[in-house]
C-alpha cells in the first residue's frame, strides 16, 4: 500500500469510526429505552438493565456499519475534492485504484464484520435477552406485584394482590385474562401462595371462583383449591420463546419440525437465512455508490449538490429495496433471488459509473425540485422571522 492509499485509508477510517460511534449511540439509546420498563414495571435491578442494553448491541451494529461507510466514503471524497487533493493526486500520475483501494479496504473488512457478528454474536445475544426478559416476567408476579395496584402483565393480561400477609402469603388474588380472542377469564381468590414443584414455579389459590364468558355464554366455577404454573400467567413463564432472529445458522438449517413458527409459516426460516447472507453486502453497496458520486475530481461550478446527500439518497433507495424484499421472502419465496440481486444490482451500476469515469448524480429534476423546495422553506422561514422580530406590524407612525 502506497502512502497515499495509507493517508486515504486513515482519514476514511477515521471518519468512519467518529460517524460509527455517534449514530450508533443514537439508534442504540431508543433501542435501550424501549427496554427501560424491566427497571421501572418489572422492578429488575439496574444491573438487568445495562446487560439487556449490552446484549442488543449485535442487533444494531450491523444496520448501522453501512451508512457510517457510505459517509466516511462519500465525505472522505468530498473533502478531498474541496481542498484539491483530487486534482493533485490525478496531476501526480497516481493511478485512480489508488484512491478506490482505500475504500474497498474499508467497506470488505466492514461486510466481514456485519456477516460474523450477524451469524456469530448476535444469535446468542438475543438468546440471553429472552431469557433474562423471561425471568424479569416470571419474578414480577412472585415479587413485585405492589398491593391494591392493577399490574399490567402483558396486553390483556392483568393482576391485582389486595395485601401481603405476614407469612409471605397473598390476600385478595384477582386476574384479569382477555389475551385469547372471543374469550375472557377472571379468577378471584381470597387468599393465595407461591411454590415450587418439581422446578416449577406454581400459584397455589385457595377459596375462590373462576368466571369464564365467551360469546353469549358466562359460567362460574367455585373451588376450594386450585394451583397451576405461572407460565399460564406470562407469555411464556421463565422459559423464553426464541423467534428465527434468535437461532443460529445450524438452527435455521434444520429447524425443529414442532417448533411453533415453522408450523405457523415454514418459509419464515429460510427468509431468515436469506436476510443474513444478503445484507452483508451492503456496506460495499454504499461504499461504491459514495466512489461514484464523489471518486473523481469536480469542478466547484459542477456541483449542483453536495456530493453526501446524493450517495446517502441514491443509497437509500437500494437499503429500502433490501428491506422490502426481505419482508416479502417470508410470504413468498418468489421474490428470494431479488434479495441478493438489489445489492448486486446496485454495486453493479455503481462499478459502471466508475469504471466508465462517470459522475453519478441525482435526475435533475429531482434537483430542481429539492432546490425550489428548499428555496420555499428558507423564504417562509424569512418571513416567519421577520414577523416574529416586529417587521411585519404596523407602519412607523402608525397606530399600534
Amino acid at each position: 500500500m502506497t502512502v497515499i492509499e495509507r493517508y486515504i485509508l486513515r482519514r476514511t477510517v477515521a471518519i468512519f469510526m467518529a460517524t460509527l460511534l455517534w449514530v450508533l449511540a443514537i439508534v442504540w439509546t431508543t433501542q435501550v429505552l424501549v427496554r427501560i420498563d424491566v427497571v421501572t414495571s418489572n422492578g429488575q435491578s439496574a444491573a438487568t438493565f445495562f446487560e439487556i442494553a449490552w446484549l442488543i448491541l449485535p442487533s444494531v451494529i450491523p444496520i448501522v456499519i453501512p451508512f457510517a461507510v457510505g459517509i466516511a466514503v462519500a465525505q472522505t471524497l468530498s473533502t478531498m475534492n474541496t481542498d484539491s487533493e483530487l486534482i493533485v493526486i490525478n496531476a501526480a500520475g497516481s493511478p485512480r485504484m489508488a484512491v478506490i483501494r482505500p475504500m474497498l479496504i474499508l467497506a470488505v473488512v466492514a461486510s466481514i464484520v456485519c456477516l460474523v457478528i450477524t451469524n456469530a454474536v448476535n444469535p446468542p445475544s438475543r438468546q440471553r435477552m429472552r431469557a433474562l426478559l423471561a425471568e424479569s416476567r416470571a419474578d414480577l408476579i412472585t415479587t413485585v406485584i405492589e398491593e391494591g395496584a392493577f399490574q399490567k402483565i402483558e396486553d390483556g393480561l392483568y393482576i391485582q394482590i389486595g395485601e401481603r400477609l405476614p407469612d409471605g402469603r397473598f390476600g385478595g388474588i384477582f386476574v384479569a385474562d382477555s389475551r385469547e380472542p372471543g374469550t375472557e377469564l377472571i379468577y378471584y381468590a381470597k387468599e393465595g401462595a407461591t411454590a415450587e414443584v418439581g422446578g416449577n414455579q406454581l400459584l397455589v389459590m385457595q377459596d375462590g371462583t373462576i368466571h369464564r364468558k365467551t360469546e353469549g355464554n358466562v359460567s362460574v366455577v367455585r373451588y376450594s383449591s386450585y394451583a397451576f404454573d405461572l407460565s399460564q400467567f406470562t407469555a411464556s413463564g421463565s422459559t423464553p420463546n426464541f423467534g428465527p432472529k434468535d437461532r443460529d445458522l445450524a438452527y435455521l438449517f434444520n429447524p425443529d419440525p414442532n417448533d411453533w413458527y415453522q408450523k405457523k409459516n415454514p418459509q419464515i426460516y429460510r427468509a431468515e437465512i436469506h436476510k443474513r447472507f444478503s445484507e452483508w453486502l451492503y456496506p460495499l453497496v454504499f461504499a461504491l455508490i459514495g466512489l461514484a458520486v464523489a471518486g473523481d475530481s469536480r469542478s466547484f461550478r459542477e456541483a449542483r449538490i453536495h456530493p453526501l446527500l446524493t450517495a446517502m439518497t441514491i443509497a437509500l433507495v437500494f437499503r429500502w429495496a433490501g428491506f422490502f424484499f426481505v419482508e416479502k421472502i417470508e410470504t413468498s419465496a418468489v421474490y428470494t433471488p431479488v434479495v441478493y440481486l438489489v445489492p448486486l444490482a446496485a454495486c453493479a451500476i455503481a462499478v459502471f459509473f466508475i469504471a466508465t469515469n462517470r459522475m453519478m448524480e441525482l435526475p435533475l429534476w429531482v434537483i430542481e425540485r429539492g432546490q425550489a423546495l428548499w428555496g420555499r422553506l428558507q423564504a417562509r422561514a424569512l418571513a416567519l422571522r421577520h414577523r416574529r422580530s416586529g417587521f411585519g406590524g404596523a407602519a412607523p407612525g402608525g397606530p399600534a
